[in-house]
């Protein structure tokens, strides 16, 4: 499956929103990769994005729970490391919890 057409954003919309001369034509749709596999059965997809994106502050006990169940926990894991995912619940981890594994420190909870 090929991705869609890019096609620029039109330009007097961008004047309006910028300086002259200081952005270009800025293309939409460039992504170039097919979201993983693993995205299609995760079971994040029933949940609500609130659930794995809690306010600062609130539990993440029930995502880590749901994460837990979900065959695709370990490719996204992988996923969220490899892409610097800085936010939210993760293969089962939070944003402490995997940047602590990225530096290598114990976990201390």
């Amino acid at each position: 499956m090929s991705p869609p057409p890019v096609r620029p954003v039109d330009g007097p919309l961008i004047g309006c929103l910028s300086d002259p001369g200081t952005v270009g034509v800025m293309l939409t749709n460039t992504m170039t990769e097919e979201a993983p596999a693993w995205r299609e059965t995760a079971l994040c997809a029933q949940a609500g994005p609130e659930f794995f994106f809690p306010a600062p502050g609130s539990s993440t006990r029930e995502a880590k729970q749901l994460c837990n169940a979900c065959e695709g926990r370990v490719a996204c894991l992988e996923y969220a490391l490899a892409n610097d995912e800085r936010f939210g619940v993760w293969g089962g981890l939070s944003e402490k919890e995997r940047d602590r594994m990225r530096r290598g420190t114990p976990d201390q909870g």
